[in-house]
């Protein structure tokens, strides 16, 4: 019987996920539960910048409150490795306004 967050598929698999106070934080899923918080091994954090690169902000096991999570999504591994970081401008998320 599947949960309603759908995240059982995306366990051991390397996701992106937005904040709602606009942080993008990137893992390896391990795992959640029913309040939809999560456990990401391997993660960083990844901050833009449009004056320069993208930095890699080192968290390693991280957990994130479901409450504060906007976006969840998988992570395609080849795509995501062939991007220079270094050379992508953008302008920092803002916060989610509720």
């Amino acid at each position: 019987m599947a949960t309603a967050t759908g995240l059982e598929s995306l366990v051991d698999q390397i996701i992106s996920v937005i904040t709602n106070d606009g942080r993008n934080i990137v893992g390896v899923l391990k795992g959640f539960d029913q309040a939809t918080n999560i456990i990401l091994d391997e993660s960083h954090e990844r901050v833009f910048s449009t004056k320069e690169g993208v930095q890699q902000v080192v968290l390693g096991l991280y957990i994130i409150r479901g409450d504060n999570i906007g976006v969840i999504g998988e992570l395609d591994e080849e795509l995501d490795a062939s991007l220079d970081l270094s050379k992508l401008r953008a302008q920092p998320l803002k916060p989610v306004v509720h």
